[in-house]
């Protein structure tokens, strides 16, 4: 990443911190992917249990891995062995001491937004794991709450429907308005405040993370 990027970066988090912690928010900054990760492991107690969605942030920063490596009790739909048991690991999501995940868009005032297609991670989001840990590269902020929602749903979501293969913008690249069996654009949660203080803490980090 370019310097001066870097830089900006650098000076934008340090204004972001105490947004979000207006908003009853812990609010860190990482320098970089390796830092984000020191800071995560040392923000959740072993013998935790763990859970996410399908961030590809927290997978980009090695977090995912360190988990299923260390002393946690990780609760991962990827190791389900059938639709069945991939549904309980959900389930067992909302009852867990960490939730993580990272946000579609974050406005500079600390505003998130985050749009889902079975809304298991907006629901975890707003409600039910006694801890949320977000993951944020620098990539993902914008100027406003409108530019956060704007991004989430033109930007990262045709991008992440690449990863299904069948949403009607894998086709055409651009969001399609659709009511498609396969949308993943069903549920829109905007996080502008928590009323449990702390429950929800955000690394932003120095990076280019996710979509």
């Amino acid at each position: 990443m370019n310097e001066n990027i870097r830089k900006r970066n650098e000076l934008l988090a340090k204004k972001m911190i105490p947004a979000l912690e207006s908003r009853n928010m812990k609010a860190y900054y990482a320098e970089s992917k390796e830092e984000a990760l020191k800071m995560a492991l040392e923000l959740i107690p072993e013998g935790s249990s763990i859970s996410w969605g399908g961030s590809m942030s927290i997978q980009e920063i090695g977090l995912t891995q360190a988990l299923h490596e260390g002393n946690y009790e990780v609760y991962d739909r990827a190791s389900a062995k059938s639709p069945d048991e991939k549904e309980q690991i959900a389930r067992k999501a909302f009852d867990c001491d960490y939730f993580l995940a990272s946000t579609n868009a974050i406005s500079e005032d600390g505003i998130m937004v985050n749009i889902d297609g079975h809304a298991n991670r907006v629901a975890a989001l707003a409600f039910g794991p006694r801890h949320v840990l977000m993951i944020v590269g620098m990539n993902k902020v914008v100027r406003t709450e409108e530019d956060a929602y704007s991004r989430a749903k033109y930007i990262a979501a045709p991008v992440n429907a690449q990863r299904f293969g069948k949403a009607p913008c894998t086709v055409t690249g651009n969001c399609c308005l659709c009511k498609s069996p396969n949308c993943i654009c069903c549920q829109t949660l905007t996080t502008r405040f928590s009323q449990d203080p702390d429950r929800i803490k955000v690394i932003l980090v120095n990076d280019d993370l996710g979509f």
